[in-house]
């Protein structure tokens, strides 16, 4: 028996990165996938975007783990196109056990008072709001089973302490760990937990970019992968750079499984020691 046996799961963003990572973990431990992604191009976001091939090969790794998978194109911004993918899945799977809001984008780095208002909003209506909207879609069929379940909300460390020149993304993170708090108050009743997860920098497309490797070396006007793995390192405590996307993934199946039963209200970091820095 599998950690996660017989459940289905519910990602977002799941079309590459930590949101594949997840659907490929908890597959392995025997759940079901319900998958979605924007797979398109968000103008402010200064990298390539997870394409509807990506998320066609999410669908191919947990098939080829004999698992079922149903995966839908889907914003977060917008709950009908969410509320629609969700129940597609529960009416194909037959249940939901275990939400994964993952989906999330980072910004091009400025000063507060220069992130344009419409930036700004962006970020927090994929990075917050975003996350509200899953876990809206999901709760009236976790509730219906009658079985408890868990709920992991992606957050970062940049949600449990400030970085200087992303204060859009902070804010997003910061919020996403006070709506975790109260829906773990509000769903303890129904024995449904509610945590959130706090990831360092992620080997990922939504890291390994040029305006992340510009925000933490701003001294180089061409700074590299190493360059930015020379900074990120000094960030961690453990002497690495960026953990990867199993990582984060096998974190998240813990707070998924029976062995974390009466864990509600956390906030997890995966992070190398940064947070005790």
């Amino acid at each position: 028996m599998g950690r996660v046996e017989g459940k289905v799961a519910l990602i977002s963003g799941a079309a590459r990165g930590q949101g594949r990572s997840h659907a490929i973990r908890l597959a392995q431990e025997g759940a079901d996938i319900i998958a979605f992604d924007i797979c398109e191009a968000i103008p402010e976001v200064p990298y390539d975007p997870a394409t509807e091939e990506d998320l066609a090969e999410t669908v191919r790794q947990v098939e080829a783990l004999d698992r079922r998978i149903v995966a839908e194109k889907a914003d977060v911004r917008d709950f009908a196109q969410v509320q629609a993918g969700v129940e597609k899945g529960v009416a194909e799977l037959g249940r939901l056990d275990i939400v994964s809001a993952n989906a999330g984008i980072s910004g091009a780095p400025n000063r507060s008072e220069d992130i344009p208002d419409e930036q700004f909003v962006n970020m927090q209506e994929i990075n917050l709001t975003g996350v509200w909207r899953t876990c809206k879609a999901a709760i009236p069929h976790i509730r219906a089973g009658g079985r408890g379940g868990s709920m992991i909300l992606t957050s970062s460390d940049a949600g449990l302490f400030p970085y200087e020149n992303i204060s859009h993304y902070v804010a997003a993170k910061h919020g996403v760990v006070g709506l975790m708090r109260t829906l773990a108050l509000e769903l303890a009743p129904e024995h449904i937990r509610v945590n959130s997860i706090h990831p360092t920098t992620v080997d990922t497309d939504m890291v390994q970019n040029d305006a992340i490797y510009r925000l933490f070396r701003p001294d180089l006007d061409h700074p590299t992968k190493d360059d930015f793995a020379e900074a990120a390192t000094r960030m961690n405590a453990l002497p690495i750079p960026w953990v990867e996307a199993v990582d984060i993934s096998n974190a998240l199946l813990f707070l998924a499984s029976d062995e974390a039963r009466y864990i509600t209200g956390v906030t997890l970091p995966v992070d190398a020691g940064a947070a005790i820095k």
